[in-house]
């Protein structure tokens, strides 16, 4: 038989198929190792970085919803304990009232209050709702731990004089609270459902325990991951005890913060607003980030004076083994909120905001949560 040769043409074109062929194998490869992880992946390996469990993030812009739940979590959200982002749906609540005339911001609360657990009678006879929702009340924090059997009826005392400087305290929002219950006649998850959690879609939100949390709320952890349970608290609290998801609570952060619902245009405006000095988080010690001069409250809301994004608005939660915050730009119209369910869920603040935003740059609100004075004043 006659050994065919193939043309020079065939052999050419052989030649060729092999080089696009390997090519082609090469670049697969090559591909697959310079693969830019996905954001959900870049946020697991940030809630691995710090031994978060679970951590779940919403970022909403007028284009695009993005939301995550890294970790295994119960489906379809997870509620986490808010923390201190409880202040600011209280907060809402309070301004409304305001707007309905059942409560002036600039009344003293013992006109509406007893003030028997206080032990200095005349400084908190000037305490008003408007002093206590931008922390103006001269209160500690707390009289005693709040989730604590001697806690509601602990004497409660004054760190500084009423209305002298931004000092931090839940124990005036537990104040503020007993008026609102008192003026209402009703108890504040009650009021809660009607002024804000059925108008603004937030079924699995409230400052009490109901029954789906059972499936739903989420273990906490220390930082060396030792679960610490999924915690009950004794007694409705809003300064610390709404539980919610990052859903439920977004619906509030964009029809509220964002479109200005539910408040008189003046109001909404005085919530928002910077009011008086820069905020200090441990006065009378000054930090680096307190020299800023970016960092003021609102009516029971963080601001942020930012030269790159404008006025931010904002609020952390901190329960010891859980964390959360929120961001929101108002002239971008972009909200972003995450809950982790560990102690070390502030030390990646910045990495899940840079994620989002775009800008490596830290924000100021970042150290302001983060960075503790060389030594706390007593």
């Amino acid at each position: 038989m006659k050994k065919l040769n193939p043309s020079p043409f065939t052999s050419v074109f052989i030649s060729i198929a092999v080089i696009v062929l390997i090519v082609n194998i090469l670049c697969t490869i090559g591909c697959k190792k310079q693969k830019e992880p996905t954001i959900e992946e870049k946020l697991q390996a940030i809630a691995d970085s710090v031994k978060i469990p679970l951590l779940q993030v919403k970022y909403v812009t007028p284009d695009d919803t993005l939301f995550y739940q890294i970790g295994k979590g119960p489906k379809p959200e997870a509620v986490y304990q808010a923390a201190s982002l409880s202040k600011v749906v209280f907060a809402y609540i309070v301004l409304k009232m305001s707007d309905e005339g059942s409560i002036d911001l600039d009344k003293p609360l013992y006109e509406y209050t007893d003030i028997e657990r206080f032990t200095n009678k005349s400084e908190a006879r000037k305490i008003t709702a408007r002093m206590v929702l931008q922390h103006r009340s001269g209160l500690s924090d707390w009289a005693a731990s709040p989730s604590s059997e001697e806690w509601p009826t602990s004497p409660i005392t004054f760190r500084f004089p009423v209305d002298s400087v931004f000092n931090y305290s839940g124990e005036g929002f537990a104040f503020l609270q007993r008026a609102v219950e008192r003026i209402k006649g009703e108890k504040i998850n009650e009021i809660a459902k009607k002024y804000v959690f059925e108008p603004f879609d937030m079924p699995l939100s409230s400052y009490e325990w109901i029954p789906e949390y059972s499936k739903l709320a989420t273990a906490t952890f220390d930082r060396d991951s030792t679960n610490k349970g999924v915690r009950q608290f004794p007694r409705a609290n809003v300064a610390y005890t709404l539980r919610t998801c990052a859903t439920d609570y977004t619906n509030f952060l964009r029809r509220v913060l964002i479109d200005g619902e539910g408040l008189n245009p003046e109001t909404y405006a005085e919530f928002v607003r910077p009011a008086g000095e820069v905020a200090t988080q441990f006065p009378p010690q000054i930090r680096d980030v307190d020299t800023h001069n970016t960092i003021f409250w609102g009516l029971g809301i963080g601001v942020e004076e930012n030269d790159t994004f404008g006025r931010i608005l904002w609020h952390w939660g901190d329960n010891g083994t859980s964390k959360a915050l929120f961001l929101v730009i108002p002239e971008q119209q972009k909200s972003l909120i995450y809950f982790a369910n560990s102690a070390s869920g502030h030390d990646v603040i910045n990495e899940i905001i840079a994620l989002f935003l775009g800008d490596s740059s830290p924000l100021d609100l970042s150290e302001w949560i983060t960075d503790e004075p060389a030594e706390k004043a007593d």
